[in-house]
């Protein structure tokens, strides 16, 4: 049975972000069944008592292995990785969900933390990896506004001559 062509998605583009899509959620349906499966505490045991052993009971690429035991946390959502599948396996490290955010972005949980509080990331120099989004799209009006203004004083004086 032939493969469905991958389809070029426009947020492909944008730096830093693995969108979980479809073909994603099919990529990564190993490396999200072993994150799944460190719910239970046996698992978690076994797993740390030896990784490498435990991961070949899931189907996962030789690239998946490495990012899972890299803890390169990027890497496993860009190989089909869920972000809050993916957390289990910090939790099972003992790292804090702000632990990862800030070991993903490259800084610390101070600096993540701060830019957090001060509205996130900034959309300059993040928009797009091949430069096409760089500049903000311009606003169009559906309606100009002169007109809407008049076309409201119009309604708002009909509607006094028939109090």
């Amino acid at each position: 049975m032939a493969q469905a062509k991958s389809k070029e998605n426009e947020y492909e583009d944008i730096p830093g972000t693995f969108v979980f899509n479809a073909e994603r959620s099919r990529q990564g349906y190993g490396i999200n069944m072993f994150c799944m499966s460190l719910m239970k505490d046996e698992n978690r045991k076994a797993f740390k008592a030896n990784e490498a052993e435990y991961l070949k009971k899931f189907p996962l690429t030789p690239e998946q292995t490495d990012a899972v035991l890299k803890r390169d946390y990027n890497r496993m959502l860009e190989l089909g990785g869920n972000i809050y599948f993916t957390a289990k396996l910090g939790a099972t490290d003992g790292h804090s969900f702000r632990h990862l955010a800030a070991v993903m972005t490259g800084s610390t949980q101070e600096d993540y933390a701060a830019m957090m509080l001060k509205g996130g990331r900034s959309v300059e120099g993040n928009r797009s990896r091949s430069g096409k989004y760089d500049k903000p799209a311009k606003q169009t009006s559906a309606k100009p506004k002169a007109k809407t203004a008049a076309k409201s004083a119009k309604k708002s004086k009909s509607s006094k001559k028939r109090k």
